[in-house]
């Protein structure tokens, strides 16, 4: 026979494991840098941020390096999977401050709308275009993602860049990069598997 106290245990041992299981399943957490390398030794990067941050970054085994490069507003065509960094408007738009093109191998990567940190206020659509035209403000552009859409007025000026194949080579001294998400460690030090870093000089405008 189960006594009372054998379903309380039950019930104990079920709830550690549940919270044991939720804790295990919590992400570490992350940070988004944006700054230049000042050294490279061999898997640690040298970074000073944007904020003037002395910062260190072991790159993964693995790493992915893509270059960001310099692309024509045209580029963005319907059907592009695209982010696109903005401040919100009292009518409701987003009025892009620069905008990235996707490859197709990571349409849908971090797809909808959130806050963003380029500066105060600002937000980030990744989503798909559903509808590009020619305003009088610049360019007019739907786009939509799995929970809703967006309005996005992209100003003639505003940075366009895409992402393309890199290589490690690019990882020295002077360049400029945005990495999305180093992952802070237990001991405190930061590692990233992916690092975009701007060609020809630019610097990465997301």
């Amino acid at each position: 026979m189960v006594t009372t106290t054998s379903r309380l245990l039950a019930a104990s041992l079920t709830l550690v494991t549940r919270f044991g299981t939720a804790t295990w399943a919590q992400q570490p957490p992350t940070v988004r840098i944006r700054g230049t390398i000042e050294a490279v030794d061999g898997p640690m990067l040298s970074i000073k941020s944007r904020e003037g941050t002395d910062m260190k970054v072991r790159l993964t085994d693995n790493v992915a390096v893509f270059g960001v490069a310099k692309t024509a507003l045209s580029e963005i065509k319907e059907g592009s999977y695209i982010g696109v960094s903005a401040m919100p408007e009292s009518d409701g738009t987003q009025k892009a401050l620069a905008g990235h093109i996707f490859p197709e191998t990571q349409r849908g990567a971090a797809e909808g709308f959130r806050p963003w940190d380029l500066r105060a206020g600002s937000t980030m659509t990744n989503a798909t275009v559903a509808e590009t035209v020619k305003g009088t403000d610049g360019q007019n552009i739907l786009v939509k993602y799995k929970d809703g859409e967006k309005k996005v007025v992209v100003p003639p000026d505003t940075p366009i860049v895409s992402f393309v194949a890199g290589d490690k080579s690019e990882l020295k001294p002077g360049a400029r990069i945005i990495i999305f998400s180093a992952t802070r460690k237990e001991d405190g030090t930061l590692e990233a598997g992916r690092v975009n870093v701007g060609r020809d000089g630019i610097t990465p405008p997301m």
